[in-house]
Protein backbone atom coordinates (compact mmCIF):
# COMPACT_ATOMS: atom_id res chain seq x y z
CA UNK A 1 0.00 0.00 0.00
CA UNK A 2 1.45 3.53 -1.32
CA UNK A 3 1.25 6.13 1.49
CA UNK A 4 2.42 9.58 0.86
CA UNK A 5 2.71 11.58 4.53
CA UNK A 6 3.05 15.22 4.95
CA UNK A 7 4.29 17.26 7.65
CA UNK A 8 5.41 20.30 8.82
CA UNK A 9 2.33 22.75 8.71
CA UNK A 10 1.23 25.12 10.67
CA UNK A 11 1.06 29.16 11.24
CA UNK A 12 3.50 31.39 11.15
CA UNK A 13 3.58 34.96 11.19
CA UNK A 14 4.45 36.77 8.12
CA UNK A 15 7.86 37.38 7.37
CA UNK A 16 8.26 33.69 9.01
CA UNK A 17 9.25 30.42 7.53
CA UNK A 18 7.96 26.89 7.91
CA UNK A 19 9.52 24.12 6.56
CA UNK A 20 7.09 20.86 4.81
CA UNK A 21 7.83 17.24 4.35
CA UNK A 22 6.85 14.63 2.37
CA UNK A 23 7.72 11.14 2.63
CA UNK A 24 6.06 8.33 0.30
CA UNK A 25 6.57 4.42 0.77
CA UNK A 26 5.23 1.43 -0.10
CA UNK A 27 6.52 0.93 -3.77
CA UNK A 28 9.75 -1.08 -4.94
CA UNK A 29 9.52 1.41 -7.86
CA UNK A 30 11.42 4.42 -9.09
CA UNK A 31 9.83 7.80 -8.05
CA UNK A 32 9.28 10.09 -11.68
CA UNK A 33 8.95 13.20 -9.34
CA UNK A 34 7.54 14.53 -6.00
CA UNK A 35 6.16 17.91 -5.99
CA UNK A 36 4.08 20.21 -3.66
CA UNK A 37 0.80 21.87 -5.06
CA UNK A 38 -1.75 24.44 -2.64
CA UNK A 39 -5.23 24.57 -2.67
CA UNK A 40 -6.86 28.31 -1.14
CA UNK A 41 -10.54 28.03 -0.42
CA UNK A 42 -12.25 29.03 -3.50
CA UNK A 43 -9.10 28.67 -5.33
CA UNK A 44 -7.92 26.18 -7.92
CA UNK A 45 -5.35 23.46 -6.70
CA UNK A 46 -1.74 25.06 -8.16
CA UNK A 47 1.26 23.89 -8.28
CA UNK A 48 3.98 24.92 -5.79
CA UNK A 49 6.74 23.10 -6.82
CA UNK A 50 8.22 19.53 -7.90
CA UNK A 51 11.30 18.24 -8.39
CA UNK A 52 11.56 15.50 -11.90
CA UNK A 53 13.66 12.41 -12.19
CA UNK A 54 15.55 14.00 -9.29
CA UNK A 55 17.22 16.74 -11.12
CA UNK A 56 14.91 19.21 -12.71
CA UNK A 57 12.82 21.40 -10.43
CA UNK A 58 10.62 23.42 -11.22
CA UNK A 59 8.76 26.55 -9.29
CA UNK A 60 5.76 28.52 -9.33
CA UNK A 61 6.31 32.28 -10.14
CA UNK A 62 4.50 33.31 -7.00
CA UNK A 63 7.39 31.60 -4.82
CA UNK A 64 10.78 31.40 -6.68
CA UNK A 65 13.47 33.15 -4.80
CA UNK A 66 11.16 31.97 -1.39
CA UNK A 67 10.36 28.50 -1.61
CA UNK A 68 12.96 25.88 -1.65
CA UNK A 69 12.77 22.45 -2.50
CA UNK A 70 15.44 19.64 -1.16
CA UNK A 71 15.41 15.74 -1.55
CA UNK A 72 16.71 12.83 0.24
CA UNK A 73 16.30 10.17 -2.52
CA UNK A 74 17.55 7.23 -0.26
CA UNK A 75 14.11 8.25 2.44
CA UNK A 76 11.83 8.92 -0.79
CA UNK A 77 11.26 12.61 0.93
CA UNK A 78 11.28 16.14 -0.43
CA UNK A 79 11.38 18.91 1.42
CA UNK A 80 9.38 22.06 0.95
CA UNK A 81 11.48 25.41 3.00
CA UNK A 82 9.30 27.69 2.68
CA UNK A 83 10.84 31.68 4.09
CA UNK A 84 9.39 34.97 3.54
CA UNK A 85 5.68 33.46 3.99
CA UNK A 86 3.16 35.90 3.14
CA UNK A 87 -0.89 35.65 3.63
CA UNK A 88 -1.48 34.63 0.39
CA UNK A 89 0.60 31.32 1.19
CA UNK A 90 -1.94 30.11 3.10
CA UNK A 91 -3.73 27.35 1.71
CA UNK A 92 -3.93 23.16 2.50
CA UNK A 93 -0.73 21.96 0.82
CA UNK A 94 -0.96 18.64 -1.13
CA UNK A 95 2.27 16.63 -1.60
CA UNK A 96 2.06 14.53 -4.83
CA UNK A 97 4.25 12.01 -5.83
CA UNK A 98 4.19 10.28 -8.91
CA UNK A 99 6.15 6.62 -9.79
CA UNK A 100 7.76 5.04 -12.42
CA UNK A 101 5.56 1.37 -12.71
CA UNK A 102 6.65 -0.76 -16.27
CA UNK A 103 5.48 1.89 -19.34
CA UNK A 104 3.13 3.67 -17.29
CA UNK A 105 3.13 6.30 -14.42
CA UNK A 106 0.95 6.25 -11.18
CA UNK A 107 0.14 9.17 -9.14
CA UNK A 108 -0.60 8.92 -5.27
CA UNK A 109 -1.72 12.16 -3.54
CA UNK A 110 -1.22 12.93 0.55
CA UNK A 111 -3.82 14.33 2.42
CA UNK A 112 -2.60 17.54 2.85
CA UNK A 113 -1.39 19.77 5.47
CA UNK A 114 -2.76 22.97 6.45
CA UNK A 115 -0.45 26.13 6.15
CA UNK A 116 -1.55 29.50 7.35
CA UNK A 117 -0.27 32.59 7.30
CA UNK A 118 -1.82 35.21 9.47
CA UNK A 119 -0.48 38.44 12.04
Amino acid sequence: QVQVVESGGGLARPGGSLRLSCAASGSSHSIYSMGWYRQAPGKERELVARIISGNRADYADSVVGRFTLSTDNAKNTVYLQMNRLEPKDTAVYYCKTIYNVGSIRLVYWGQGTQVTVSS
